[in-house]
């Protein structure tokens, strides 16, 4: 597996806790719920290996990981009942490959136009994120 020492999703542990909570390992890749919760479920799913675009995979693994996206966008429709699920991946200054799954719901503010990036927004206690990823774990064994 390649891994680079400065990347948050590779070295996980305290980078990552900055803006995210582990969920789960997927076949290819891992499940973070995003902390910033202005979009209900908002989550992250990064592929497993350093690689920054998905031109660098095989068409195997590749397809491994649209379905992995995939699983998580459908857990995220049984468990929240969003309108839409949004997709963002960037990656100008982390270059590793991961999308943003962002529920929308349609009574919601930024419905219609692209969800925001900032990670001060909305914050959820402890037991909050912890019955979220509930939500989402119990969707995924669905």
């Amino acid at each position: 597996m390649v891994k680079d020492q400065n990347c948050a999703y590779c070295m996980e542990g305290e980078l990552v806790e900055k803006f995210g909570i582990k969920i789960c390992d997927l076949s290819v890749s891992m499940l973070y719920l995003f902390k910033e919760q202005s979009h209900p479920g908002r989550v992250i799913v990064a592929y497993k290996d350093h690689v920054s675009e998905m031109v660098e995979l095989t068409p195997e693994e590749r397809a491994a990981y649209i379905e992995d996206v995939n699983r998580v966008a459908v857990a995220l429709h049984k468990a929240f009942h969003p309108k839409k699920v949004n997709y963002g991946a960037y990656g100008d200054t982390g270059h590793h490959l991961h999308f943003h799954l962002v529920p929308k719901y349609e009574d919601e503010f930024e419905y219609g136009g692209t969800f925001a990036m900032d990670p001060k927004r909305v914050h959820l206690t402890e037991g909050e994120y912890q019955e979220m990823i509930g939500k989402i774990k119990a969707a995924l064994a669905e």
